[in-house]
């Protein structure tokens, strides 16, 4: 890789598939996503947010002047189907970039081969901090250890709490990473960590005093086994997790779960960022009323940073145009505003919901750390 992939700069598309938009009367974007399998309402929903968008643009004149065509791929939750999706999508030179893949996994699959082809593409929804290159794959989601960096800065600065503790699974790459990154910027901010363990139970954690908890779980063990067992030995302080609670699996006491608050990347119920009800509205008129949730923003967004780039790249852009303007991008979107950094990852708002009587309540959106 050269320095400017490592860098995050430009680069030169001179050994790429010639992909441009100067030879067409309409712009491409490829899609891969999960439509089928255990991950498919995620998928689905992207599709729904890319569609949507999609639509949108159209209808005010696509971009540049140029209609926009969105070719979809479905991967099937499957690293080989995603990594052949894509290389189809990269032989194909009308396509200018492509939206997806949807999972961590699927998308460490294809972030190599985006550098190859040097195809850009921009995964909604793929948190893994492993699969930043800092070349062609890009992210509008944040990465999984900036939860953790999040929820110190909310620690110290909104609920001014001064002794913390932190819990976390060693068996599990998500959890461990959050934590770790939790308890490293708690550090920094001037938090005392009382207490960092690692652990899939609370029974034998000693809290020492603390008055928040930072536990990275996923919705499937927070919820029924970590905050209760946290209850049980007496903790009746603030618990905290990332977008891994969303769904939290609660025991019939809900009143266990009063002060669990998780961050995530999007509220119906944020007040703070005018494009969220726009959204809704929008959303809901297109599909009988339904609801749009978390995934299907994130893959709205994603197209618009998409059009953002495209058009900064000109009428007739290139794929090493369009990379070269997502690079460093500042975005104002759904999900939060933004900048990417180097490695293609974005600094951006996070929503907090606190959980009262088990119902998810939006709480703040915390601003970028700086």
């Amino acid at each position: 890789m050269s320095l400017a992939a490592c860098s995050g700069g430009s680069m030169d598309d001179s050994s790429s598939s010639n992909g441009s938009a100067a030879n067409s009367d309409t712009i491409t974007l490829g899609s891969v996503t999960t439509n089928s399998g255990t991950a498919a309402a995620y998928g689905e929903a992207e599709v729904a947010g890319f569609k949507l968008a999609v639509d949108e643009i159209n209808a005010k004149g696509g971009i540049n002047g140029k209609k926009v065509k969105l070719e979809s791929m479905d991967d099937k939750g499957d690293a080989t189907e995603a990594s052949n999706a894509f290389n189809k999508l990269a032989g194909d030179n009308s396509v200018l970039g492509v939206v997806g893949p949807t999972i961590s996994s699927t998308t460490a699959a294809v972030a190599p081969l985006a550098d190859q082809s040097k195809l850009p593409a921009i995964a909604p929804a793929a948190t893994s901090d492993s699969i930043e290159t800092g070349g062609y794959m890009f992210r509008t989601c944040f990465k999984d250890s900036y939860q953790g960096e999040i929820a110190a800065k909310f620690a110290a600065e909104t609920l001014k709490v001064k002794k913390v503790a932190v819990l976390y699974g060693t068996g599990d790459p998500y959890s461990s990473g959050v934590g770790k990154a939790f308890a490293a910027a708690a550090k920094k901010a001037g938090l005392d960590v009382v207490a960092e363990e690692n652990s899939s139970s609370a029974d034998d954690t000693e809290y020492a005093g603390a008055e928040f908890l930072y536990a990275p779980y996923y919705y499937s063990v927070a919820g029924p086994y970590i905050i209760p067992q946290a209850r049980s030995v007496g903790y009746k302080g603030y618990v905290m997790g990332p977008d891994g609670y969303d769904g939290l699996k609660m025991t019939d006491d809900k009143s266990l779960y009063n002060k669990v608050l998780y961050t995530t990347h999007y509220s119906p119920d944020d007040t703070s960022n005018a494009k969220v009800q726009d959204f809704i509205k929008s959303y809901k008129k297109a599909n009988k009323n339904a609801d749009p949730n978390t995934f299907t923003a994130l893959g709205y967004d994603s197209v618009y940073m998409m059009k953002q780039a495209i058009e900064k790249a000109g009428k007739n852009a290139t794929r090493e145009g369009v990379r070269n303007a997502i690079a460093g991008m500042s975005f104002e979107g759904v999900t939060g505003n933004f900048t990417l950094d180097k490695k293609g990852s974005p600094k951006k708002s996070v929503v907090v919901l606190e959980l009262k009587d088990g119902k998810p309540q939006y709480k703040t959106t915390i601003q970028p750390a700086k």
